[in-house]
């Protein structure tokens, strides 16, 4: 079995255990892919990790399962203990708004709305009044060097800005997990810079839980742990 866990000390955030996920074959015949096969792979509470490797080996689908925005074929997903695939769709959904936060190379951002708008949205899904989910989405923003563009249409903004945009929509609710994949791929060095440096201090700052799918060796040397897929099971690299 592939195994992982981290170094901080602190308690399991996140647990999956003999984790399994395939695909069928593009060649047909009822063949399928393995994608993930028998993992068990643990990542503690408040620590950063860099999920690397080769495009097709399934880091993208390791993260998609830990975000629960897809099920595993058997294998369980522990959050603190929980196994939350145990969960209705309509939990689940639930479960992941309020407690994953995601950024993605593509903003998916609502054009027609402002900064501030795009980072309200989470926290009134989630029932907050106006007026709290403007001053958390303020908050955020101010905080990402945004305060005096909250008020423009994303439109507007540089794509620098938008993705401080998507980060701080992703963070409104002060989830304990950040997943990110390839949140700087489409950003030249000087905003990727930016970015690797924001994501860095908020995990101090917020105490999350950081991890980032990337071929962005620079973002990578960030995290403090960076594992990759190897015949479907997750391994440990060694940081320099």
């Amino acid at each position: 079995m592939g195994s992982g866990s981290g170094d901080s000390g602190n308690a399991p955030l996140i647990s999956l255990r003999g984790v399994t996920k395939s695909f069928p074959s593009v060649s047909g015949g009822g063949d399928r892919l393995v994608i993930l096969r028998d993992v068990d792979f643990d990542v503690a509470a408040g620590e950063t990790l860099a999920v690397v490797g080769a495009s097709g080996i399934g880091k993208s689908t390791l993260l998609h399962i830990i975000g629960t925005l897809d099920r595993p074929d058997s294998g369980q997903l522990l959050f603190n203990g929980t196994d939350v695939f145990g969960y209705t769709d309509e939990a689940l959904a639930g479960f992941r708004n309020r407690s994953i936060g995601f950024v993605f190379q593509f903003h998916h951002l609502l054009a027609e709305f402002s900064a501030l708008e795009n980072v309200m949205m989470p926290a009134l899904i989630n029932g907050r009044t106006q007026a709290r989910a403007r001053e958390a989405a303020g908050d955020l923003l101010s905080r990402m060097g945004l305060q005096n563009r909250m008020r423009h249409r994303v439109t507007d903004l540089s794509g620098g800005e938008q993705q401080r945009v998507a980060l701080a929509r992703a963070l409104v609710l002060k989830p304990a997990l950040l997943l990110a994949d390839e949140p700087t791929g489409n950003l030249d060095k000087g905003n990727s810079e930016a970015v690797h440096e924001l994501l860095y201090r908020l995990n101090r700052e917020l105490g999350m839980t950081l991890m980032v799918v990337t071929h962005n060796t620079e973002l990578a040397d960030y995290m403090t742990r960076r594992v990759t897929l190897v015949d479907g099971q997750v391994t440990e690299m060694r940081q320099t």
